[in-house]
């Protein structure tokens, strides 16, 4: 008996075409489980874009997506820590009259303090997201989420202190730049607790 003429073509789409659908289908799958997640987040669309390229590595899972989120989010810190050292090294812009401006050359160092003191807390969540195990003790993840979730909160209040620093100075050229990168950090931390707290309620529930 001569084999059908379709088998080539069924073994061809079975081999090639048939894997490439299951792929794109995975894909979608873990890409519509992080857009879920980040809708529950006050920056949805930030949250997706700096989460979107974890898609195929955080295979639906809660937990791996909260880290995801703190990991991204202490490299903006770090980032920005780096460039306000730059800054505070610089000497302090004068005004017209020709004197310094030491009020805002201190808010510049104070906030860089609180920044380095977000990012520990954020390599504290980091460490304790990393040593996550599943004991089948549900108190037990509460309690190591419970640390998470104080540490993200407390690099969240270190950042707004940053920016609150700045309100009562004016006239300083690098003030708004300063600010805005620091509110992005300050969205992404944001994001980062929201995405903990929906783990946490997801084995709660």
């Amino acid at each position: 008996m001569k084999p059908s003429l379709h088998q080539p073509l069924l073994f061809f789409f079975l081999a090639t075409v048939l894997p490439l659908i299951l792929t794109v289908h995975s894909q979608s799958d873990d890409s519509d489980f992080i857009r879920t997640s980040c809708n529950t987040t006050l920056y949805p669309d930030l949250c997706f874009s700096s989460l979107s390229s974890f898609s195929s590595s955080v295979h639906n899972d809660p937990a791996l997506l909260a880290r995801a989120a703190i990991s991204v989010t202490l490299t903006k810190t770090l980032d920005l820590a780096s460039y306000l050292a730059n800054v505070t090294t610089l000497q302090p812009e004068s005004n017209e009259d020709g004197a310094h401006h030491p009020t805002a050359a201190a808010v510049f160092h104070d906030c860089f303090d609180n920044l380095k003191d977000a990012v520990e807390e954020m390599r504290g969540s980091m460490k304790q997201m990393r040593e996550l195990v599943s004991t089948g003790s549900l108190e037990s993840f509460r309690f190591q989420m419970s640390n998470v979730q104080t540490w993200l909160s407390a690099a969240l209040t270190d950042e707004e202190t940053c920016t609150d620093g700045f309100k009562d100075i004016h006239d300083e050229p690098r003030k708004d730049d300063v600010c805005a990168r620091v509110d992005d950090v300050k969205k992404m931390t944001s994001n980062a607790l929201a995405l903990v707290n929906r783990c946490v309620d997801k084995a709660i529930h």
